[in-house]
């Protein structure tokens, strides 16, 4: 906490009750990190509160209950990560702006994004989602239409939290596809406009 112009680079945080927590500071680069399994209600791989003006790069989030949870954070430089097997790949309230998530590589999470408002003011661009379901006609690697990585059932989890329980059953795919046709829930600010086809070599 307070802690401004700091570098966590190359270390492996794995196990640990909650995760890292940066908070109140600026200027703060984490590059090439391992942040996994953290298991819990309140665990993360990273949790940001208060932090501005830093950079998060090539680093792996794997197996957390939560890969990033940012709360108030503006332009953080998110690039070059893998999130994968994450239970929320990234969690991104809305009191976040100015932020920028460009070709990183979402794997297998549950949830790739969550927010928990309607008004979206970040940049997501030039990610490889796997669940990512548009063409490529013209084969430049670079999705045709836009990528929407919050799920309407992430959507309805973060207002109430007792729905999980039906989290994989048949109808939470009947309401994510009904989403798909006639989207009402999902931010529309909320999107990639230049989702990758082909994974990052990271």
């Amino acid at each position: 906490m307070f802690s401004h112009s700091d570098g966590y680079s190359r270390n492996t945080f794995r196990f640990n009750g909650a995760g890292v927590a940066v908070m109140y500071s600026k200027h703060v680069i984490m590059t090439g990190n391992i942040f996994g399994e953290h298991w819990g209600d309140a665990a993360y791989g990273i949790l940001l509160k208060d932090i501005s003006d830093s950079r998060i790069e090539h680093n792996a989030f794997a197996r957390n209950t939560m890969g990033i949870y940012m709360e108030g954070s503006n332009r953080i430089h998110i690039a070059r990560n893998t999130f994968a097997n994450n239970g929320w790949a990234m969690r991104v309230q809305a009191s976040c702006e100015g932020n920028i998530v460009e070709t990183n590589n979402f794997l297998e999470n549950s949830f790739d994004v969550a927010t928990n408002g309607t008004l979206m003011l970040n940049t997501w661009r030039n990610n490889y989602w796997d669940k990512y379901e548009g063409y490529d006609l013209d084969r430049d690697g670079t999705g045709d239409v836009p990528y929407h990585p919050v799920s309407v059932y992430s959507i309805l989890s973060e207002r109430i939290p007792s729905t999980m329980i039906l989290y994989r059953s048949f109808l939470t795919n009947i309401i994510d596809q009904a989403e798909k046709i006639m989207p009402s829930i999902i931010p529309e600010q909320l999107r990639d406009d230049s989702p990758k086809t082909k994974k990052w070599k990271l």
